[in-house]
């Protein structure tokens, strides 16, 4: 087949069919259809969209990119969350955990930051020694044998997804629907899960900013595991300011231990707990909502969803005593206070601006070879609805290169909003899908 006519039909707002788009992802998995070319078909694809035949054609090719997890081990049941991204989103470390000592199995394999939002994987990497880079036969071990374990893409699991989702990061195609469903419903239907969970951000910090636009990727997400026979529910959450008050990985996963010890900020709890929840609610562990909630809680408060996390650290090489010392992580050389420039009340933290500012630190990446900085990051010191005083701290910026500085203030310059009545942030969970 001629790849430059599969990316002509696209570009010009035609179909391409199953073998096409077959013989493309089979190409760029292996490497015969070089980037460039890859990347001029996302964005004819970005402008163009892909029809449902034309979806399900192109998630089915990532399917068979690569191998498929089996769990021969596993006769419970499995399975996963998935989040579309925000600043601050850390959730992962925290229900998996909790979902495996409530007696469910979680094979969870994550992705690293796109754009401004920050990835698990980059997160859990901040953890001195611990190894997210697993042979799938050790991540089945890990399942089997801990009830969760969380691992990186690998090269044998939808190795073509692989490749698109890097390029997508860093070529503007990262918001388009079609390619989100097939990369995130491609990956979970290839790692053995029998149930999904997904959290759909909107808001500033969300790819998806409007409500409408979030409803239509849950929805398309939803109709997408079914036609894969999972079962799956999508929630609706807000991103339009940051969650929880630490962005950036190693302060991220201190927040995970701070909420796993019943000490985490409210909205992080909140959200963990009710994705937590429905994870064990479509496990049959709980006999209502409300039920699955108070067993997700339990886990907390008996301390066996930390204890959990402990021995999943030490399980993939680890330093498990960070979960009680944080000294032990990467830590930043500077730090700066960035101030209130008037009184008033918080009327927003654009999370998408504060995510920027992090990338700008180091703490995402702006190309796909670019390096991430764990110790660096910002602590949000008050919230949407806070008062504060001219001169107050809104937050504090740790940071290990003065040169980035500036930018850095100029991004937390357009976050900030601050007027003269107090405003209500919207609410957590806006809607449930499916």
């Amino acid at each position: 087949m001629d790849v430059v006519e599969i990316i002509r039909k696209k570009r010009d707002g035609s179909a391409n069919d199953a073998h096409e788009i077959s013989f493309l992802v089979d190409g760029i998995s292996n490497g015969r259809i070089p980037d460039y070319q890859a990347t001029a078909w996302l964005m004819a694809v970005y402008h163009n969209g892909l029809d449902p035949v034309e979806n399900r054609a192109l998630t089915q090719a990532l399917i068979e990119s690569g191998r498929v997890v089996e769990h021969p081990r596993i006769a419970g049941f499995k399975v996963d969350k998935h989040s579309t991204g925000g600043v601050g989103d850390k959730t992962s470390p925290i229900l998996a955990p909790i979902v495996a000592a409530a007696g469910a199995y979680v094979p969870m394999i994550s992705g690293r930051g796109l754009g401004h939002s920050g990835g698990t994987l980059d997160k859990l990497e901040s953890i001195p020694g611990f190894q997210v880079n697993l042979s799938l036969d050790r991540f089945e071990q890990l399942v089997a044998e801990v009830g969760f374990a969380l691992i990186g893409q690998t090269r044998e699991l939808a190795p073509g997804d692989g490749i698109l989702y890097s390029l997508r990061d860093v070529t503007a195609t990262v918001e388009c629907v079609p390619l989100i469903v097939s990369s995130i419903i491609s990956k979970k239907a290839a790692e053995g899960i029998d149930g999904l969970v997904l959290d759909v951000k909107t808001g500033d910090g969300a790819f998806m900013k409007t409500l409408q636009e979030a409803e239509l990727l849950a929805c398309s997400l939803v109709e997408a595991g079914k036609s894969l026979d999972k079962r799956i529910i999508a929630l609706i959450t807000d991103m339009s300011q940051p969650l929880g008050r630490m962005v950036g990985n190693a302060m991220e996963m201190m927040e995970c231990f701070d909420t796993l010890k019943g000490q985490g900020p409210s909205d992080v709890t909140e959200l963990s707990l009710e994705l937590a929840a429905r994870m064990l609610l479509m496990a049959g562990l709980g006999e209502d909502l409300e039920g699955a909630r108070r067993l997700a809680r339990e886990q907390i408060e008996n301390g066996r969803a930390l204890e959990k996390l402990r021995q999943l650290i030490r399980a993939q090489g680890g330093d498990a005593r960070v979960a009680d010392d944080y000294a032990l992580f990467p830590e930043a050389g500077g730090k700066f206070e960035y101030t209130a420039s008037q009184s008033g009340y918080l009327t927003a933290i654009r999370a998408d601006r504060v995510g920027r500012a992090a990338v700008r630190l180091g703490a995402g990446r702006q190309t796909v070879d670019s390096g991430i900085d764990p110790a660096v990051g910002i602590e949000l010191l008050r919230k949407v609805g806070d008062p504060v005083e001219k001169g107050q701290p809104l937050a504090i910026v740790r940071y290990n290169h003065d040169g980035r500085l500036a930018e850095c203030r100029q991004w937390l310059d357009e976050a900030f909003g601050i007027g003269p009545e107090r405003v209500d942030p919207p609410p957590l969970i806006r809607k449930v899908i499916g």
